[in-house]
């Protein structure tokens, strides 16, 4: 079967667990962590600074992730820097920004869906510049529409800082449309695609984002890695915020000069095997295709909310969720103390407040249970958690809750 071929390719299945927490760290299949050993045992060398044969065929493959990481999401090479992760890149955008684009009342146009990656720099730049927040009013469901950017857009807008897709509540924002209305009254927008990239196919110039920022380890890549994509105009505008070491041209007393983007924007040495390794994460994802694992969560996604929906004792929050999560819980119950059982039952879920505190306060609880699937869920886990849910609820209510 290929759910089964496709599981094998990931080592940390084989403890029988129905891993259903995607959403914070995808696992990681063989073949990427073959590439990321393969670096370390044969090369475990600097790029950009030796002649030697380790080091430059380190840079050839530093580089030629690069290249395919750009191609991945319709980008020049010169607009894909490398980071440490989503939110390495939202808070170096957002700092580089605030210094010439945001003043005393100018406005920062951002949600109640944000990851706190995405909101918390700006609410800080707001508060140090003497700028405001407006907030995209949520509709009914907990969407952020178009109808509704428009009552927060005006001319006083400088920043539109918004997620793609939601961590909590899995809605697909209209990302393309807000951008298009954003930049009428020549605003700078900012788009948080660690939800989106890895899970259907994202164009960065058929939506014309001006800066977009998405991490490795959400998609089947390695930790402490990730993506700032930077129109090129902006990267070539915009003066750099950590400073150090192969970033520079010319040094001197009194000035120094820049290299060229993305480079400017590299200080120091770089995360080089994690970079080779996100390569070959994107690599698997493109070899798989991008439109296939969409299909394939759906499939799983709906599955597992048909057979969830028809659980008494269960409150799921977003029950036409766009991508492969769900916010849910057990009535009565405290979601850290419903986790437990899922995870002596052999489903790994997460309980809390995903980074995403506004969103758990919009919907009036102190914190969920999410459920998150990805290419390597089928059909088995959804009726694993379906299952393990049913004897939670009872489990539960038989000791008074």
């Amino acid at each position: 079967m290929m759910s089964d071929r496709i599981k094998s390719d990931f080592p940390q299945l084989k403890t029988g667990h129905s891993y259903l927490d995607s959403a914070a760290m995808s696992l990681k299949p063989s073949r990427v962590i073959d590439t990321i050993d393969d670096y370390y045992r044969r090369l475990s060398v600097n790029v950009h600074r030796g002649l030697y044969d380790a080091s430059v065929e380190a840079t050839r493959m530093y580089e030629a992730s690069r290249d395919i990481i750009a191609t991945f999401i319709n980008a020049s090479r010169e607009e894909t820097v490398y980071t440490r992760g989503t939110t390495d890149s939202l808070n170096m955008i957002a700092l580089a920004l605030s210094e010439k684009f945001v003043g005393p009342g100018d406005e920062i146009i951002t949600s109640e869906l944000e990851h706190h990656s995405s909101f918390l720099p700006w609410q800080a730049i707001a508060m140090k510049k003497g700028a405001t927040l407006r907030f995209v009013p949520l509709n009914e469901a907990g969407r952020i529409s178009v109808e509704n950017f428009r009552k927060v857009l005006c001319e006083r807008t400088k920043i539109v800082a918004l997620t793609y897709v939601s961590n909590v509540m899995g809605y697909v924002t209209p990302i393309e449309k807000i951008t298009k209305l954003a930049h009428e009254v020549g605003a700078i927008v900012i788009v948080d695609a660690a939800q989106a990239v890895p899970h259907f196919s994202v164009d960065v110039k058929k939506i014309d984002a001006d800066f977009l920022a998405f991490s490795g380890h959400k998609m089947l890549g390695p930790t402490g890695i990730g993506i700032l994509y930077g129109k090129k105009k902006w990267l070539d505008m915009l003066e750099p915020v950590e400073y150090g070491g192969d970033m520079n041209e010319e040094v001197g007393k009194e000035i120094s000069t820049w290299k060229e983007p993305p480079y400017r924007y590299e200080a120091g040495t770089m995360p080089v095997a994690e970079a080779i390794g996100l390569g070959e994460a994107v690599k698997y994802l493109e070899d798989y295709g991008m439109d296939n694992i969409a299909r394939r969560e759906k499939e799983v996604l709906a599955s597992a909310i048909s057979r969830m929906r028809k659980i008494d004792g269960v409150e799921i929050y977003n029950p036409g969720t766009d991508t492969g999560i769900i916010a849910f819980n057990l009535k009565n119950v405290p979601s850290h103390d419903a986790v437990s059982f899922y995870a002596e039952n052999g489903v790994d879920i997460r309980a809390g407040h995903h980074c995403a505190q506004l969103v758990t306060k919009w919907l009036g609880i102190p914190s969920c249970l999410r459920a998150s699937f990805y290419l390597y869920s089928d059909e088995s886990d959804a009726i694993r958690l379906a299952e393990v849910t049913e004897k939670a609820v009872e489990y539960f209510q038989s000791l008074g809750f």
